[in-house]
């Protein structure tokens, strides 16, 4: 048995697509599993977990994630990237098309 520990995202039955732009978002990230509820994916040798649960909860801004940079090309790309169909904020805060900050 492993222990291993890592973050399950609720979506509204698009937990695939979700994945999906992730993983072509970032250069390592791949889809290790799927079925209709959920979708195993890794980024950045971080494995998450998509769960297809429905509209009852939505993603808010008590839980985010980091993206560490190392240049401003870096991060040009992420934000542009991460942006497009969500929405900018401040302070270096952005909100995904899933909700996700």
């Amino acid at each position: 048995m492993t222990n291993s520990i890592y973050a399950c995202l609720w979506f509204d039955g698009n937990a695939k697509e979700a994945a999906s732009f992730y993983c072509a978002i970032f250069k390592d990230g791949k889809i290790h599993s799927e079925n209709q509820m959920v979708v195993i994916f890794e980024i950045n040798n971080t494995k998450f977990m998509g769960l297809n649960g429905g509209p009852l909860f939505k993603f808010n801004e008590t839980v985010s994630f980091v993206v560490e940079c190392a240049t401003q090309e870096e991060i040009d790309h992420y934000w542009e990237r991460l942006c497009e169909g969500g929405s900018e904020s401040r302070y270096g805060w952005l909100k995904d098309q899933y909700g996700v900050s």
